[in-house]
């Protein structure tokens, strides 16, 4: 189970914070933007390729690419969050299904990426999160976690060598990025 209710956090901040980084559970647009570039740069060049962004809030890593004009031949938003979905549909203008990741079926891509979608889940949810992004990515699945010593709280927070220990099993080349932002890291799995 979650460590809170994912709905309703977002729903929560959406009300307090808007369409922002803020409303998507960031600190920042600057903090949210740092950690985009480190996803993006782990991906090379995606003209030809299906990218799936799981848990993409708003569409915001999206508006990302395409401001940088790296932007994949077909972008597929998975997001719990109906109102997200909405907006991220809206400002994409591509195929956003509001989809919980732990539970439905996930389409097949070329990558799948993750930006701050499960540092609201538990642990054991975490590894199947992963698990399950994995299994369906042909080149590799890249997300980034909140580092440091897990504790109570709304966040999980996880170090670097203990997802290296819990994607061993998957038998994928793993990377850790690190040094773009304080206590965040971005792992790379590639099959």
């Amino acid at each position: 189970m979650a460590r809170i209710d994912q709905k309703q956090f977002y729903r929560d901040n959406i009300e307090k914070y808007g369409v922002s980084a803020e409303g998507a559970g960031w600190d920042s647009a600057q903090t949210q933007r740092r950690r985009f570039s480190a996803i993006a740069s782990c991906l090379g060049n995606m003209g030809n390729d299906v990218l799936v962004d799981a848990g993409c809030g708003f569409g915001d890593f999206y508006v990302y690419l395409e401001e940088k004009q790296t932007l994949p031949k077909t972008y597929i938003g998975l997001d719990l969050c109906a109102p997200m979905v909405k907006e991220a549909q809206q400002r994409t203008g591509c195929n956003i299904v509001e989809c919980d990741i732990l539970r439905h079926t996930l389409p097949e891509a070329d990558w799948y990426v993750s930006s701050g979608s499960m540092n609201l889940l538990s642990r054991v949810e975490t590894q199947l999160f992963i698990q399950r992004c994995f299994a369906k990515s042909r080149k590799g699945f890249v997300f980034n976690l909140l580092e440091g010593r897990d504790r109570e709280g709304v966040f999980s927070y996880w170090q670097p060598h203990e997802i290296i220990r819990l994607c061993r099993p998957l038998e994928a080349k793993i990377e850790i990025k690190e040094g773009y932002l304080q206590r965040d890291f971005t792992v790379v799995l590639k099959g």
